[in-house]
């Protein structure tokens, strides 16, 4: 379904597990917090703490430096605990996903998105994460 370019974001709420908008069109949007993990990581006052933009096509978390575009509620991938990804992290729950992104040299919520299945990475992104948790395997062996 194409959307009105002219569609604005009216107000925004959360529950435990969503992000809500509500357009001038009268239309709902929702997306689950796992595409989103700096919101998800968030507590309940930073989450509330946003601002529409002018234009009503932008919201801005100030406190959280996060900046969405009412185009990313359009997207409607919902997480997918199921992958390979997810089950590397699983195994292994006291893993500090953040240091595990800067050792790939990227970004935590990038690698938030591939553990909850948001986002799906290449099979050659999939092996360096593979990669950089054997590293830190064979890291704590020697140590």
């Amino acid at each position: 379904m194409r959307r009105s370019i002219m569609e604005r974001i009216k107000n925004l709420w959360f529950d435990e597990n969503r992000i809500f908008i509500r357009t001038d069109a009268g239309r709902m949007y929702s997306r689950p917090l796992e595409a989103y993990p700096e919101l998800m990581d968030a507590s309940v006052e930073d989450r509330n703490d946003f601002v529409i933009g002018e234009e009503g096509d932008d919201i801005r978390w100030e406190t959280l430096d996060i900046d969405l575009h009412i185009s990313s509620f359009f997207d409607v991938a919902e997480p997918n605990y199921h992958n390979e990804v997810a089950e590397m992290f699983a195994r292994f729950p006291w893993l500090n996903v953040s240091e595990v992104a800067r050792s790939l040299d990227i970004n935590k919520s990038l690698l938030s998105r591939y553990i909850y299945g948001i986002s799906k990475p290449s099979k050659q992104r999939v092996e360096q994460i593979r990669s950089a948790l054997h590293a830190f395997g064979r890291e704590l062996v020697s140590a």
